[in-house]
């Protein structure tokens, strides 16, 4: 059953939240409105799921993406945020998530705009008048912290929660995650 009031954005070839709509950037576009507006109402959305979908976006980019979904938000509506962790304090993982990217043009990494931490990805939606609860991060020290949160309000499948490879006593492959919530007014 297709829960019409929840989106994935960006799905890839994730399909980690069965029930959910999954969308490409072609079909729902974070910077066109028009795009929202051709399959939506404003604040008939519950959910909006976004796994390493912002840092392709500059800052201001961001801001303007999350005024966009902030409108299509129901009250009391969210987003559910993964991008990669600029505080994770593993070379390796810098190197591969960092500005540009490694490796060929379509490579993804290679078309990252920004990296953010837990400051800058708080900044960025509380600007787009959303409040923020973290769920997994790293603090400027590179401690990771966590959050308990439930996958049936959005899985992210790169994450230490439900990725193989943060299974155990070492993260390999983390992601900074937030709830970024519409408050009623």
């Amino acid at each position: 059953m297709i829960m019409s009031n929840r989106v994935v954005i960006g799905a890839g070839d994730y399909m980690n939240n069965p029930g959910w709509i999954h969308t490409q950037k072609d079909e729902l576009n974070l910077l066109d409105e028009q795009t929202w507006q051709k399959r939506f109402s404003k604040a008939s959305l519950k959910a909006i799921l976004a796994e390493h979908v912002w840092e392709h976006l500059t800052f201001e980019e961001g801001v303007a993406a999350a005024k966009v979904c902030f409108n299509y938000l129901e009250p009391s509506g969210y987003i559910r945020c993964a991008v990669p962790d600029g505080y994770f304090p593993d070379e390796a993982y810098q190197n591969m998530v960092q500005v540009g990217g490694p490796g060929p043009k379509d490579h993804t990494a290679a078309s990252h705009k920004i990296v953010y931490n837990y400051k800058s990805l708080t900044n960025m939606f509380t600007m787009a008048g959303f409040k923020v609860t973290l769920l997994e991060y790293c603090d400027k020290k590179g401690n990771f912290h966590e959050k308990s949160w439930d996958g049936a309000d959005g899985v992210i499948f790169r994450s230490k929660k439900y990725d193989p490879r943060n299974q155990g006593e070492k993260l390999v492959a983390p992601s900074l995650i937030v709830d970024a919530s519409k408050q009623e007014k």
